[in-house]
């Protein structure tokens, strides 16, 4: 294991694996393990498992412990570990002893369940989180967790809260959010996360305020046109970013938001169309129709050709 810290270590494409079922629908570890050895092998620079496209919501914590042990266990110190946690405060402090337990590094913060706090209420919440595990903590902003720059300010405060994550993509807010946080703690390595559902279509106007991490759905079942589109993107070679947008990314979203849910089942059935049978999506997600899994095969060679004609 490295002794460098986990905001350290984040620096490079972030993969978030999907959970694999088996035909029973029951959890299929091996197809998993496979599956988080494939992505590190391909060029990760860190594991996000049991996060929002790994179905989170829909594990036990049995099951959520076990897939978090299976990615320790693959990535052998190779690349940090992060697991989900959510739900409300005490649960999720329950989900990261267990990710504790289990030997991740790391945790993604999801937004609390249902509810709608205001800002006092949702500085209570991540600090009992941040409180009760010893790992470090990402928040996740999305949904009912949108943050006033003066409450990022605030958990940036905390020594285990180590960034945000923002799922959001309000630019104005995020740009005063990254304004405030330098201004009140200059010293802080305070780091942020493009977590849009398909972030590179995004991700210039991210580099504009100066937000080059980003979770990539698409290297799941592509890592190729993922590490094409990254390595574009911090070099410069904005030339091959917009032909990617153009050509692949563009095209994924507009297919994407042909269904509810397809952030999550649209990428497992990318998956399966590479090869590996990582089953399909838990209730309450529904499988994306055949003739959408046909676009998305048509779109991924297509994305391909793209790379070849570089």
């Amino acid at each position: 294991m490295t002794s460098a810290s986990l905001a350290e270590r984040l620096d490079g494409l972030l993969f978030f694996p999907v959970t694999a079922y088996g035909p029973d629908g029951e959890l299929d570890l091996d197809t998993f393990r496979a599956h988080v050895r494939e992505g590190i092998e391909a060029g990760a620079a860190a594991v996000f498992a049991c996060c929002g496209t790994g179905e989170f919501h829909a594990l036990t914590p049995e099951e959520f412990r076990a897939c978090v042990a299976a990615a320790v266990e693959v990535s052998a110190g190779r690349v940090p570990v992060v697991a989900g946690a959510g739900y409300g405060t005490a649960l999720a402090v329950q989900f990261a002893r267990l990710a504790e337990d289990a030997g991740a590094d790391g945790l993604l913060a999801m937004p609390p369940y249902l509810v709608v706090p205001d800002q006092a209420g949702l500085l209570r919440h991540y600090s009992g989180l941040a409180a009760g595990t010893g790992l470090d903590i990402i928040v996740y902003q999305r949904d009912n967790a949108v943050f006033e720059p003066e409450t990022v300010v605030e958990l940036a405060r905390i020594p285990n809260i180590i960034g945000l994550k923002d799922g959001l993509g309000d630019l104005d807010l995020m740009q005063r959010i990254v304004s405030a946080v330098r201004t009140e703690l200059p010293e802080r390595d305070f780091l942020y996360f493009n977590g849009l559902p398909t972030a590179e279509l995004t991700g210039l106007a991210y580099r504009g305020i100066g937000v080059l991490l980003y979770s990539s759905a698409v290297f799941c079942f592509a890592p190729e046109i993922a590490l094409a589109f990254h390595k574009a993107l911090n070099s410069g070679d904005d030339k091959t970013v917009n032909r990617l947008i153009d050509g692949f990314y563009r095209p994924l979203v507009a297919l994407r938001n042909q269904g509810r849910g397809y952030a999550v089942s649209l990428v497992k059935a990318g998956v399966r169309l590479r090869g590996l049978d990582v089953g399909e999506v838990r209730s309450p997600l529904v499988e994306p129709s055949p003739v959408h899994v046909k676009e998305l095969a048509e779109l991924i060679e297509r994305g391909m050709a793209l790379l070849s004609d570089s």
